[in-house]
């Protein structure tokens, strides 16, 4: 039986009405729906909606089983799933007709409970759907979230920088920022696994294989060394003159640095610190899959946001209270930071060069770079400089996507001298 042609459903029974089926609205609020999960940036495609059409007409309109066969269909990342979940509990209603019984059984009261907050993607998804039914108010109030942007757009997206974003554009450029790519260089490990091309017999399986053959060794097989990502450390400066950046980078480097991502596949390690005045361990916050409750546990965390900038302190603090995140002089150390540091700068050369003694490499991933004629003059800036192998920009989104190619060329390049 196909979806329009089903029999309606009562709210008496206990299911909720997703549509009025006797008129076949419910393909077209399926197919909303599937915009409302694009706009909320969950990648959902023409192959998807199909499906998710057949999974409608196969399980029937109940609204557990309908949700759980379309979060089957719809979802593919773990990080979207509460996302769904609270999109579709808040598209699938019927707010008006929810009042006029909540009315007639409830008891009236001065008072009235206050919505559960919901997520930043849910609520920017919801906007347009809420816009398109209620009387527009003013033009310049109206903000439009179109993933069918045009070439010059696209490309002016790109290359802008994220200081000069308005608060459309800024959350636009965000949720493209999490699908940039950051696969880090691998390293050969010690331990090792069966493969082809290994330096050393592998004796036991030898063994075990004669055993199969009737004590006759027919190939002598070998052990090869796995090959891990790089450990990270990322240092994100939250000062107020990084105030722009911060959001933006967090939700990069969660995205691109994840488990199951080319970075965070393999058993590479990431740890993650704001520095300000003081130190901050952001590493649970970023152990979240979820992009909104990351920002929401970072930012509760982080006590100095838009402050000033100790990095030379807060680096002491690394030393004496986090030493054993950087992982036997391998570890890729990314300080995100604009060097407007107000440290003495002996102290900062100190701290600086310690690090450089544990890490493998340390990149300093500056947002001024994005002016032509940028020179690390203030006193704190000339001492990152020094220190650094290598000045990379992180000031739009054409910078995040050539990241990638810069950590490896950097790292294929023989160390600076300590």
């Amino acid at each position: 039986m196909r979806a329009a042609e089903a029999p309606s459903l009562a709210v008496s029974q206990g299911v909720h009405q997703l549509g009025d089926a006797r008129r076949g609205k419910f393909a077209d609020n399926l197919t909303g729906f599937g915009r409302a999960l694009r706009r909320a940036g969950v990648p959902v495609d023409a192959a998807r909606m199909a499906l998710a059409q057949e999974a409608a007409m196969l399980v029937g309109l109940a609204r557990a089983d309908l949700a759980a066969a379309l979060e089957a269909v719809l979802v593919a990342r773990e990080q979207d799933r509460l996302v769904f979940r609270e999109l579709f509990d808040a598209y699938f209603r019927n707010p008006e007709l929810a009042q006029k019984l909540l009315a007639q059984m409830l008891p009236s009261t001065e008072s009235r409970a206050e919505p559960a907050p919901r997520r930043p993607r849910v609520a920017e998804a919801l906007a347009p759907v809420r816009a398109a039914s209620a009387p527009a108010e003013r033009a310049e109030d109206t903000v439009e979230f179109d993933a069918a942007m045009t070439a010059s757009a696209r490309e002016r997206l790109r290359t802008a920088d994220f200081n000069q974003l308005s608060a459309s554009e800024y959350l636009l450029v965000q949720r493209l920022a999490q699908r940039v790519p950051l696969p880090l260089p691998r390293y050969k490990a010690r331990r090792t696994r069966p493969g082809p091309h290994g330096g050393r017999a592998d004796w036991p399986l030898a063994l075990r294989r004669a055993m199969q053959s009737g004590g006759e060794l027919l190939e002598l097989p070998r052990r090869q060394r796995l090959r891990q990502p790089l450990p990270l450390l990322v240092l994100l400066d939250v000062s107020g003159s990084m105030e722009r950046y911060v959001r933006l980078l967090l939700a990069f480097l969660h995205a691109a640095t994840a488990p199951g991502s080319g970075a965070g596949s393999g058993a590479g390690r990431r740890d993650v610190f704001a520095f300000g005045t003081a130190l901050t361990d952001l590493t649970p916050a970023f152990a979240s899959q979820d992009p909104d409750a990351m920002l929401a546990r970072a930012g509760a965390a982080i006590a100095d946001y838009a402050g000033g900038t100790r990095l030379a302190a807060s680096l002491a603090q690394l030393r004496t209270q986090h030493a054993r995140r950087l992982v036997g002089r391998r570890t890729l150390v990314l300080l995100v930071s604009d060097g407007l540091a107000t440290d003495e700068p002996a102290a900062l050369a100190q701290e600086l060069a310690w690090l450089r003694r544990h890490s493998a490499r340390l990149l300093w991933l500056n947002p001024l770079l994005r002016f032509a004629a940028y020179a690390p003059v203030a006193r704190g800036a000339a001492e990152l400089h020094r220190a650094a192998d290598a000045m990379l920009a992180v000031h739009n989104l054409q910078s995040l996507q050539q990241l990638a190619a810069s950590l490896a060329e950097v790292l294929r390049a023989p160390p600076r001298q300590r």
